[in-house]
């Protein structure tokens, strides 16, 4: 049984930072492909940062250059760190990991107020 445990989420002004974390539990095998997706009611959910086993990262244009995600020292551990926050970048966020299926985490919230 694997799980994605997200943690940071939170409500913060517009110009501020957060720092998201997630961490998978359970029995993984090497390090797999992670990214951080985000979600408004009535949207699709889209992409907000993926970054390989290698280390590649890719980001959605609306967040580039303001968000980084990066690898922990632990196996299958990842950061989204969120600088210059607007009022759209308001969602829940879900954190997400391919291994032999896609696991989801259960999503934690980013409030920003204008």
């Amino acid at each position: 049984q694997v799980q994605l445990v997200e943690s940071g989420g939170g409500l913060v002004q517009a110009g501020g930072s957060l720092r998201l974390s997630c961490a998978a539990a359970g029995s993984i095998f090497g390090i797999n492909p992670m990214g951080w997706y985000r979600q408004t009611p009535g949207k699709q959910r889209e992409l907000v940062a993926t970054i390989t086993s290698g280390g590649s990262t890719n980001y959605a244009d609306s967040v580039k250059g303001r968000f980084t995600i990066s690898r922990g020292n632990v196996k299958n551990t990842v950061y989204l760190e969120m600088n210059s926050l607007k009022p759209e970048d308001t969602a829940v966020y879900y954190c997400n990991m391919v291994a032999l299926r896609t696991y989801w985490g259960q999503g934690t919230q980013v409030t920003v107020s204008s």
